[in-house]
């Protein structure tokens, strides 16, 4: 089966060379891995020789570990079957080290010479090494699986015109890269690491995350356990690593040994204390897994990572109370983004398609013109936007909900924090001058028992996010946000949105604000003795501000669905069919899907794919599937969620090559690539999914071979 590339977009300057130059100027603000590679042509018109024309896409998953694989790409380009009226003359492709903080490029004239060289962060140019180049294959790789979508079409829609291609293929290109991995791993952590993490170290950061992560993608343990296994004869603490691959290679005994051992050794390692404590978490003893979490944290404190496991053991014990507290002692940390390329302006951008891709089912655009109409209120869910650290104590706070529901949940809060209401009642009564705590009072009771401050999130933009949020909130009031329907249509359809506002307003309560940190302090850092007057909260805690602006979102999540729940009762119970726009159903399905309601979620998702394609939704219907074990729907998903990655340049996405690999490893090659075959589809949209699972052969995953 011969495999066709992606089209190739082009992005066209209004100035020549702008591209590059805007590139080089944004080097010297690069903190991780570096943005994808930028590959810039410079074409002329054939009857026009003198007149030339500068364009440009990005691209992930090329060979970069020399000039000579890079100019092979760029050569690939010289001819293109949309564009009969240009030649391509010259192009430039550049690809960041994030090791040396260079930008490698290589300038290739068709036909003609090649120049290979690499651009510092202040501009200047200087001598490529094999050094530098081994470094830039590395993180070559690790941005091919830093910057694939996840088959949700989020990360594709963040940058224009990326061409995405799978940066290994076969076992002798995987060799070379863990081969790289190895030679380069003890330098990993001048990479950065993930948004949750504060601190880079050895076995945190992205190398380790990348080599992790294609492990689990392509099921190659064995090779990862080899990998693991060379390194720790240098470094007992990358124990830890060999440890996940172990278990996940379902090698538990020689992993639990293994452990064992590492932690008699190093007592005090929370990434080793860490995999211990999700192990036995995994297995159903909570108490074991207690204990590990409890020390992880002990031996890193300012990490986000270790309070919320802590957080999670404690909701798996049903231990609500010691959950909300180590919630509210969790580390938070402003979210970094993974660096994006900073382009001017273009004057033009073509975005071709492939014939090999053309599927109607999968055309965003048919359905959308005429009710894409979305509400506000659903516009203004701030739950939506969370990522990194405060993604995860959101799904944290919402777990908890979803298992003891949200008035006990307030019972709860109310027991351990401190809140306003009572607060000011006994500063009426006890208090008789200005009240001044230490600034250790954010994890404490009024007493002021010094505790570490947690690092929260009074600065960052997702609580200004919030404030603004909860401002608007409460100004508008429950009546002014029971409608979710379309204004147009809110009259004449959703006749019953005011009493579903009043049924919302009435079963979820709006929480109490607790008090923070700020609010007693007044500027004053010493204590105050009239503190030990405040008998009634002698046991409670200060709730963080972060934590505070949580539960005012997570309100507005459960009232808004909560009013679309009893709307879409109201209306089956009168026989009238409920409208909504596919993008208003998307947010929906989103929505069930963070308040861990997955039966509603899918019917959310199911109403947008009637309406028009949606790869969201799409990605959401196929978790359901995946859990119900369904495996035939499951290929049907995924063979519309290739497509479209593949319409959008992206021939590679490691999330959906899992999906089709476990498949694979459940049913069998054989039976998998019938199904595929007995769909009706054109037969080069099918051929897009028999290369995944071609992919999984070459790798010689379980089940490949039958």
């Amino acid at each position: 089966m011969v495999f066709v590339a992606p089209a190739v977009p082009e992005i066209i300057e209004e100035d020549l060379h702008s591209a590059i130059e805007a590139r080089t100027e944004a080097l010297q603000t690069l903190r991780e891995l570096g943005p994808p590679d930028l590959v810039h042509l410079i074409k002329q018109q054939a009857k026009s020789p003198t007149k030339q024309l500068g364009v440009y896409h990005h691209v992930t998953g090329v060979d970069a570990s020399s000039s000579a694989s890079l100019a092979a790409y760029v050569n690939t380009l010289s001819y293109s079957p949309h564009d009969k009226t240009h030649k391509v003359t010259s192009g430039t492709y550049c690809c960041y080290n994030a090791f040396s903080r260079l930008d490698m490029r290589v300038q290739v004239t068709i036909p003609g010479t090649l120049e290979s060289y690499c651009i510092d962060e202040r501009g200047d140019k200087r001598v490529a090494s094999e050094a530098l180049w081994l470094e830039t294959y590395l993180c070559g790789v690790l941005r091919a699986y830093s910057y694939a979508d996840d088959g949700s079409g989020d990360t594709i829609k963040k940058i224009i015109g990326v061409r995405r291609f799978n940066p290994i293929t076969s076992t002798e290109s995987e060799h070379r890269f863990l081969d790289a991995a190895e030679r380069l791993f003890f330098k990993g952590w001048q990479l950065g690491s993930d948004p949750e993490i504060q601190v880079p170290n050895l076995v945190s950061n992205h190398l380790t995350a990348g080599l992790l992560n294609y492990i689990h993608t392509t099921g190659r343990y064995a090779s990862g356990i080899n990998l693991f296994e060379k390194l720790r004869s240098r470094d007992i603490e990358v124990s830890s690593l060999l440890a996940r691959v172990l278990l996940a290679a379902d090698e538990e005994v020689t992993g639990v040994t293994l452990l064992h051992e590492a932690v008699e050794q190093l007592p005090m390692d929370y990434s080793l204390l860490d995999c211990e404590s999700t192990f036995c978490k995994s297995k159903g003893r909570g108490d074991l897994a207690l204990l590990a979490a409890q020390r992880s944290v002990i031996a890193a404190p300012s990490e986000f990572c270790t309070w919320a496991r802590l957080a999670e053991i404690y909701v798996s014990l049903e231990r609500w109370e010691l959950a909300l507290l180590t919630l509210n002692s969790c580390p938070m940390f402003t979210y970094q983004d993974k660096d994006a390329p900073r382009m001017p302006e273009p004057s033009r951008v073509l975005l071709p398609v492939l014939a090999e891709s053309m599927l109607d089912e999968i055309d965003e655009s048919q359905g959308a013109g005429e009710n894409e109409l979305v509400h506000p209120t659903l516009r203004k869910l701030h739950a939506a936007g969370y990522k990194g650290t405060f993604l995860k104590a959101y799904s944290l706070l919402t777990e908890i909900t979803a298992k003891i529901g949200w008035d006990q949940l307030l019972r709860i809060r109310s027991q351990v924090f401190v809140m306003e209401e009572e607060y000011r009642s006994e500063k009426q009564t006890g208090a008789t001058q200005q009240i001044g705590v230490s600034r250790t009072a954010s994890n404490t009771a009024l007493r002021g028992t010094p505790s570490p401050r947690s690092n929260g999130a009074e600065n960052d933009e997702e609580a200004d996010n919030v404030d603004s949020g909860d401002e608007s909130t409460e100004k508008a009031g429950p009546s002014t946000l029971g409608a979710i329907t379309p204004a147009s249509a809110g009259a004449a359809t959703n006749g019953q949105s005011e009493d579903s506002s009043t049924v919302a307003d009435r079963s979820i309560e709006r929480p109490e604000h607790t008090v923070t940190s700020e609010v007693v302090k007044s500027g004053s850092e010493d204590p105050d003795p009239s503190h030990s007057n405040y008998t009634q909260f002698q046991n409670k805690r200060l709730c963080e501000r972060w934590l505070d602006n949580l539960f005012m979102v997570l309100y507005e999540d459960l009232r808004v669905y909560t009013i679309w729940r009893t709307e879409m009762a109201q209306y089956r119970q009168q026989q009238i069919q409920y409208k909504k726009s596919a993008e208003e159903w998307e947010i929906l399905g989103e929505l069930a899907e963070r308040l861990h309601h997955p039966e509603e979620a899918v019917e959310a998702y199911e109403a947008c794919l009637r309406i028009r394609f949606s790869p969201k939704a799409m990605k959401g219907v196929l978790k359901v599937y995946e859990r119900d074990g369904d495996g035939r729907k499951m290929l049907g998903s995924l063979i519309r969620l290739v497509a479209w990655q593949y319409r959008w340049y992206s021939e590679f996405s490691p999330a959906l090559l899992y999906t089709i690999r476990k498949l694979i490893e459940d049913e069998g090659a054989v039976k998998v690539r019938s199904i595929i075959q007995a769909t009706s589809l054109p037969q080069p949209v099918l051929d897009l999914t028999h290369h995944y699972a071609a992919l999984c052969a070459a790798f010689r995953s379980t089940g490949s071979d039958g």
